[in-house]
């Protein structure tokens, strides 16, 4: 009863300061954002620069091949600034792909020198085979250049009949996936709920210390822990409030509601008890900087490898923020896998434990000040 009278004071007083309010603002920018400037699905369109140094008989049948994968006719002339100079080149734009092609070997260098795009330069050899020349960027891995030296050997026609006689056998036809902007929004639940926490406790904690508020807790009968702890479920109620204004409005019904508010708990308790521990061995926000701005960086990691699956080093798996985004993605898929939830729950739930005693044992011992 006593802990619920002081979460009572705690929420009292913080509506009454501007840290309260900036979960809930961040959350509805972030609805606007979502809602109204990014798509459901992403541009995947990709460009390519060619410029065909072959007679022009061999030039028509080149780009007579390449009008009949395009399901209209969208065939334009079109001007390029390359190297601050206009260039005239023919567009032709199919469903993934806008080709353009260059009227000289010189431009298509340029535009990989100044315009830092790869470029390609398709010639015949002796024996009328098309002969590819590329302009690379030197930051290519080497598969990408081993694959752009196969990718032009055999014909088209073998490969696609190559391609096509594969037995390819699905290993599980019930996979659901997430559209492009739905597919960020685990990093926006770890960030604008759990992650953002860190930091705000923390600044609740050094104003308390500048305002005296603390000290005067040393000389009251009330536990430290109970102001601790009313201090994260200030935080706990703001992470849920903003990230259901987020999720529901895009997301309907497709969630489990509950299994991620078991998540959403027990990673902003974890993240604010680890904002309590940095904060106890600082007097002030602007000491305290270095080492929020360190945790912050390392957390923001994961969220490269969430979105290029390419660079997943192993030891990535063990920053906190990578399994709260899996968690997340998981349960924003709708596929009820209770087992993994409850598993990381419980994992943040006992780590946060142990940095809040710590946390608790740490104001103590320096005498709340």
């Amino acid at each position: 009863m006593k802990l619920f009278s002081s979460f009572l004071k705690e929420l009292k007083i913080a509506s009454r300061g501007f840290y309260f309010y900036i979960e809930i603002f961040m959350a509805l920018l972030i609805l606007a954002i979502f809602l109204f400037a990014v798509p459901d699905s992403f541009n995947t369109t990709t460009t390519e620069y060619i410029y065909l140094d072959m007679p022009d008989e061999a030039s028509e049948g080149y780009l007579e091949a390449l009008q009949d994968e395009m399901t209209d006719d969208q065939v334009e002339d079109v001007t390029l600034t390359i190297d601050d100079q206009e260039k005239v080149a023919v567009l032709y734009t199919t469903e993934e792909t806008e080709i353009y092609i260059l009227n000289s070997q010189e431009d298509a260098r340029a535009i990989a020198e100044e315009e830092q795009e790869v470029s390609a330069v398709i010639a015949l050899d002796d024996e009328n085979n098309l002969d590819y020349t590329y302009y690379l960027q030197g930051y290519e891995s080497d598969k990408y250049k081993n694959l752009l030296k196969i990718l032009n050997v055999d014909s088209t026609v073998n490969v696609e009949e190559i391609i096509e006689n594969q037995d390819v056998r699905a290993l599980s036809t019930n996979i659901e996936a997430l559209s492009d902007r739905e597919s960020i929004l685990p990093t926006v639940l770890v960030f604008n709920g759990a992650l953002m926490g860190l930091f705000i406790i923390a600044a609740y904690i050094f104003l308390d210390r500048q305002e005296g508020v603390i000290k005067a807790y040393a000389v009251t009968p009330s536990p430290v822990w109970q102001y601790l702890m009313s201090k994260i479920g200030v935080l706990l109620l703001t992470t849920i409030v903003s990230s259901y204004l987020v999720i529901i409005p895009l997301m309907q019904l497709q969630p489990d509601y509950l299994l991620m508010l078991v998540l959403l708990v027990t990673t902003a308790f974890f993240a604010s008890s680890l904002g309590l521990l940095i904060a106890s061995f600082y007097s002030n926000i602007m000491q305290s900087f270095g080492v929020l701005y360190v945790v912050m960086m390392l957390m923001i990691l994961p969220s490269i490898a969430f979105f290029i699956p390419s660079w997943s080093p192993a030891w990535i798996s063990f920053i906190p923020s990578y399994p709260m985004m899996e968690g997340f993605r998981s349960i924003l898929l709708g596929n009820n896998d209770w087992p993994y939830i409850l598993t990381v729950s419980g994992v943040f739930l006992l780590t946060g434990s142990a940095l809040f005693a710590l946390s608790n044992y740490r104001y103590k011992k320096t005498l709340l000040g």
